[in-house]
């Protein structure tokens, strides 16, 4: 039988946060998911705001990630920006 805290020691900052944002990820997706198909009006607007702190979370995660240099973005072209906002709004 495995130690639970044994484990959770052999796990990184990185580690931990990378998988935090993946279960953030999911839940916003699941909680997306719930948002668009209520029928009852009350019902979609708590399933709306649970999505948006979810989506809170997600992002001080990603932050965090961010800042300690664990999730590196690339900064996008601006002629592919351009292209896709042509492709997607017909501007």
């Amino acid at each position: 039988m495995s130690n639970p805290t044994r484990c959770a020691q052999l796990l990184t900052e990185k580690e931990i946060l990378q998988d935090c944002l993946s279960s953030q990820k999911h839940a916003a997706a699941t909680f997306n998911t719930f948002a668009g198909e209520c029928v009852n009006e009350q019902l979609r607007t708590t399933m709306l705001n649970i999505l948006d702190e979810e989506h809170k979370m997600q992002a001080d995660i990603f932050s965090c990630m961010q800042s300690n240099g664990w999730y590196q973005v690339e900064q996008a072209d601006q002629q592919k920006i351009q292209q896709a906002k042509q492709k997607f709004c017909g501007c």
